[in-house]
């Protein structure tokens, strides 16, 4: 059976969401955005290249009416497999755009890599900086090998060079990084005219309250000074997205400045291959990007289990269901439209079909089926299993699903809300407290809608 034949219970279930949540049928329009071959000098030669025979402006923005001063410097904070994919785009991006710099800077952590060789195995393998390989092979050959990236993105593995008087701040990296990095950051940008857009899927707590925090606000209120931070959010497997193929992405951003909203969002555009649409709703877009993940994990374990694509439709069903009750109950002004762009269904849709956490839940399983799927086991085997997987499989990535399903977890408990929301409670008690995986299915509940309502709110 094929992934489109797979795909079609769930697209199916779309439509029942569609009557059970109020759907916003205005989106964003796309501007169509071509690659100039004068451009090319930038682009390592690779079947992934994009080439147009039409040189065209791309910009409504002319050379004339964005002074020198006013040119973008975008840094990328971040280098692994999302963030070296993005850079393809950025980097062709401002390679084409007059209002950019040419050179796109990404910072790299550092680490020894191995290069690739064709002697021997016997050979012990030459190691290098990873940042000195990227620079001179124009490839990430540890998080996104096979595909180049286009000779004007630099690899910098000093934070506060890589960010020196940058105006755009492109946050792709895992968010328990960020607050050791915030302090070098904010004293290297420029210091008037920056603003950030974060790829990061999780979310932050409030360590006095407990309850969530989108981490784009988290980057404002640690850089200050008014400063902004938008997302960029959507069903966006990097591999495919750094090799050209056809997908789309919501910017959620509001800089409170149209032409600088739609600046950035021409930034990241790169029609027609990578689409971006622009809405202003922050909170539900970033939210989205985090929950998904966990459920994800639930879909991993219907994989696991062998349970089929009916099964699987009705926990994505259920699981748009709870990622949209649980952002309108604890975030202001998300919008109900949000579900049904790219960064709600959509995505959804690829990470329980092809993500990092789908696939690490589904060996979880099968490790798991080794004795019985209907045995129970030790908490502390659960934890010891997935860092074992997360090791095993990843190469360095990390499992964003599992820290997400923890911290929503403890949020619900502690707020007396469990029994709202019985997906994202027994992905909990599979993944963590050792319940038997063959109880996922106790989690695809079919609820009144009236559930949302204020029963819920009350208890907050």
């Amino acid at each position: 059976m094929t992934l489109v034949h797979k795909l079609n219970s769930t697209i199916t279930t779309i439509f029942f969401i569609l009557i059970l949540i109020d759907v916003s049928n205005s989106q964003a329009s796309v501007s169509k955005c071509q690659i100039s071959p004068s451009t090319s000098k930038y682009f390592p030669s690779s079947s992934c290249a994009i080439q147009d025979d039409t040189s065209i402006k791309a910009s409504a923005f002319s050379q004339e009416s964005m002074p020198e001063d006013n040119t973008e410097q975008i840094c990328i904070i971040g280098s692994g497999n999302w963030g070296s994919a993005i850079a393809t785009i950025l980097g062709r991006n401002a390679a084409r755009l007059p209002f950019c710099n040419d050179e796109v800077r990404m910072w790299v952590f550092e680490e020894e890599v191995a290069l690739p060789s064709e002697e021997s195995n016997d050979v012990p393998a030459k190691k290098a900086k990873l940042s000195d390989v990227i620079n001179s092979r124009h490839e990430n050959i540890k998080y996104l090998p096979g595909v180049k990236l286009p000779t004007n993105v630099k690899a910098i593995p000093d934070l506060k060079e890589a960010c020196l008087n940058a105006t755009l701040l492109v946050f792709v990296l895992p968010h328990q990084f960020l607050p050791k990095l915030m302090p070098t950051i904010r004293s290297s940008i420029h210091p008037t005219r920056c603003r950030g857009v974060s790829l990061i899927k999780g979310l932050d707590f409030d360590k006095k309250t407990k309850l969530p925090v989108l981490i784009s606000q988290s980057i404002g209120k640690e850089m200050g000074d008014g400063f902004h931070c938008g997302v960029l959010m959507g069903a966006n497997v990097a591999n495919e997205v750094a090799r050209g193929r056809m997908c789309e992405s919501t910017l959620a951003c509001d800089f409170g400045n149209g032409e600088l909203n739609e600046r950035t969002r021409q930034i990241f555009d790169e029609s027609p291959n990578f689409r971006v649409a622009r809405i202003g709703d922050v909170a539900g877009a970033e939210a989205c990007g985090a929950l998904k993940n966990v459920i994800a994990l639930g879909a991993g374990f219907i994989d696991g289990l062998k349970l089929g694509d009916n099964t699987k439709a009705a926990l994505l069903r259920v699981g748009l269901l709870e990622m949209a009750k649980f952002c309108t109950v604890f975030f202001k002004g998300v919008e109900s439209g949000t579900f049904m762009e790219s960064c709600g269904i959509a995505d959804l849709i690829t990470t329980c079909y092809g993500g990092r956490n789908r696939k690490c839940a589904e060996e979880f399983v099968k490790f798991r089926l080794r004795d019985d799927s209907t045995v129970s086991i030790d908490p502390e085997q659960c934890n010891r299993l997935w860092s074992g997987l997360e090791n095993e499989i990843l190469n360095g990535q990390k499992l964003q699903g599992t820290l997400a399903c923890k911290e929503v977890y403890l949020l619900l408990e502690s707020r007396g809300l469990l029994e709202s929301f019985p997906l994202f409670r027994v992905i909990y008690e599979v993944s963590f407290l050792g319940k038997s995986v063959a109880s996922i299915t106790e989690g695809i509940v079919v609820r009144d809608r009236t559930i949302c309502g204020t029963s819920i709110v009350s208890k907050l």
